[in-house]
């Protein structure tokens, strides 16, 4: 969800203005998603590089964060929406943590849609954190090294028992994945988009979405192995 700040500057505005208006896209974004029927939604919303800057933007954006989860707990619970979080939620203010956990919780049982919020998340720092945790398994006699694939590391990622994407949407313009689910995307289709993220709108997200359906996804296969 990149371009807040970009489109608030570009506008004469503060740059929390745009997360602000960033905050109604992703209530918008999530309806749309639901109504498009996807089954997850990942939102990169907080970085563990994001913590970098500046002291003010910083706490305006767990302040941001905080009331997005108070002010939308009930929509959720009615949309039949399920609240996840990967990432290092120790880092996070103490208050945001204890209204997360409480939105977790209560929204625990839906299951029309999963909206996973990445916050205090890195790719690499997960990798690093799947990666001491089975070396400490070796260590101790209950892992094997020879044991170790492509599902025992992703057991130890925060995404654990979720699918990988298919899509990855990035907003702003940037052409980049910035640390976003290195691991997970390896194979996941990747879409661009010049519209910074508070002018986002269920007509990007269609179109981002009919962009991905005319993809053919071949695995490494041939064109002919995977359409004969």
């Amino acid at each position: 969800m990149d371009g807040n700040g970009r489109w608030a500057q570009a506008k004469g505005l503060l740059r929390i203005m745009g997360h602000r208006e960033g905050v109604k896209t992703v209530r918008n974004i999530v309806e749309a998603a639901k109504a498009c029927d996807v089954k997850i939604l990942t939102l990169y919303a907080f970085s563990t590089e994001n913590w970098n800057r500046p002291k003010d933007e910083v706490s305006g954006l767990m302040g941001l964060l905080k009331k997005f989860l108070q002010s939308e707990l009930t929509r959720m619970v009615e949309n039949d929406i399920q609240l996840r979080c990967i990432g290092n939620i120790h880092a996070l203010p103490k208050d945001v943590r204890d209204v997360l956990a409480a939105t977790i919780d209560q929204t625990k049982d839906n299951t029309s849609l999963i909206l996973n919020l990445a916050l205090s998340y890195g790719g690499r720092n997960e990798l690093i954190q799947a990666i001491q945790t089975m070396a400490q398994k070796c260590l101790a006699g209950t892992l094997a090294v020879g044991a170790i694939d492509e599902q025992t590391v992703g057991a130890h990622l925060f995404t654990a028992g979720l699918p990988d994407p298919d899509l990855v949407i990035r907003t702003g313009g940037e052409r980049r994945l910035s640390n976003f689910l290195l691991w997970q995307s390896s194979y996941s289709e990747i879409y661009f988009c010049d519209v910074p993220w508070p002018e986002f709108n269920k007509a990007e997200l269609k179109k981002a979405i009919a962009d991905f359906s005319g993809r053919q996804r071949r695995y490494g296969k041939t064109g002919e192995q995977v359409s004969p």
